[in-house]
């Protein structure tokens, strides 16, 4: 039985830092250039084939958006195109995508404004949704002169620790409400009958779980440890392996070889078990929830930390500009957050498909 929800409506303030002390300040997206996203793709085209590989450098667009151009402009419809990820329209981006090479010659008159056509070669597959291997994001913050020796020491410590891999607000929606309304859709009380709107209400209300997971184990200090019953994910392999001696296995995690994972509900992941179960059971409870709410979602597991790559800070006249690189599904903001302490883009109006990271790693 669901009990009375406290809240569901994302709040950074709700979610601890890994980070402690004051941060940097400054604002961010003043300008579309102050914030970069390339995608870093899981493989290089190889030139041969019967898929079209674009590669796309945006500005000021969805990818939806884009998409959606094409398909007017080359007749390409929307099955038969390829995407590895989805990117925020407040940024420069760049990505690949996908198409049949009968399309070819049309798509050499491919034109929209804040659209540069980067590379176009070929490749034996389409493209498939979560066919990324990274983000690299480079960030320029603003009013914060004097703080690039500042960021660049909290970088170094997410670099050497991780940092708590949050849903960033992104994943909530304006006012953080989409949580909300997800619970509504799996009671059958929405009245959103868009089924692509309601799958990502859903995963915002999978993802306010996960977070509440990771602030939890925050709070108790096993962040950068394990506990008995984890999913523990091993970082150069890929491989997943149940805890069942925390204390023997907690020093590979200390060393970031291995990571937790927590949940994401649904009816092919199975619950955690033991130590780590209770405390995934709190954060589900603590929210009004059970686990038998998400029997529509297929669910899946994600990592409770991620380790920032390439990391430099450079100096501006104003303040200084942030480099990184995470893996995919992970959010910017979540960094961001750490080295400045604000409430990185909690107010932002952000639609399903602006999001920075890829919004098919939770089911």
């Amino acid at each position: 039985m669901v009990g009375s929800i406290v809240s569901l409506v994302f709040d950074w303030s709700a979610l601890r830092a890994l980070t402690e002390g004051p941060g940097t300040g400054g604002t961010l997206r003043q300008e579309p250039g102050d914030f970069r996203v390339d995608e870093v793709p899981l493989y290089v085209p190889s030139g041969e084939g019967e898929h079209l590989y674009l590669q796309f450098e945006k500005t000021g667009h969805t990818t939806a958006h884009v998409l959606r151009e094409l398909g007017e402009q080359v007749g390409v419809r929307d099955r038969e195109v390829g995407v590895a990820g989805l990117k925020d329209r407040h940024a420069v981006t760049t990505q690949w995508i996908s198409l049949p090479q009968k399309y070819e010659a049309r798509v050499q008159n491919f034109a929209l404004d804040g659209v540069r056509v980067l590379q176009l070669t070929r490749h034996g597959n389409k493209l498939g949704m979560g066919h990324l291997r990274a983000n690299r994001f480079s960030v320029r913050v603003r009013d914060a002169a004097g703080h690039a020796g500042q960021a660049g020491q909290t970088l170094e410590l997410l670099a050497a620790q991780g940092v708590p891999n949050y849903f960033g607000p992104q994943r909530f929606g304006l006012g953080g409400l989409n949580a909300e309304e997800g619970l509504r859709v799996v009671r059958g009380e929405s009245r959103v009958r868009d089924p692509r709107v309601r799958r990502f209400l859903t995963t915002a209300l999978q993802s306010v779980v996960f977070n509440g997971f990771v602030n939890l184990r925050l709070e108790r200090g096993v962040f950068t440890g394990l506990l008995a019953g984890d999913m523990a994910k091993k970082h150069d392999t890929g491989g997943v392996f149940q805890v069942e001696d925390a204390e023997q296995e907690s020093p590979r995690a200390a060393r970031g070889e291995v990571s937790a994972t927590g949940t994401l509900f649904g009816k092919k992941v199975k619950p955690l078990t033991l130590d780590a179960g209770a405390l995934e059971q709190e954060a589900l409870s603590a929210l009004g929830l059970s686990a038998d709410l998400f029997s529509s979602r297929k669910g899946d597991r994600r990592l409770t930390r991620v380790f920032p790559e390439d990391v430099s800070v450079s100096p501006e006249d104003d303040g200084f500009t942030v480099s990184f690189t995470l893996p995919r599904g992970s959010f910017a903001t979540s960094v961001l957050r750490e080295i400045m302490k604000t409430d990185v883009d909690a107010a932002s109006p952000l639609l399903p498909d602006d999001e920075a990271g890829d919004l098919e790693d939770a089911e």
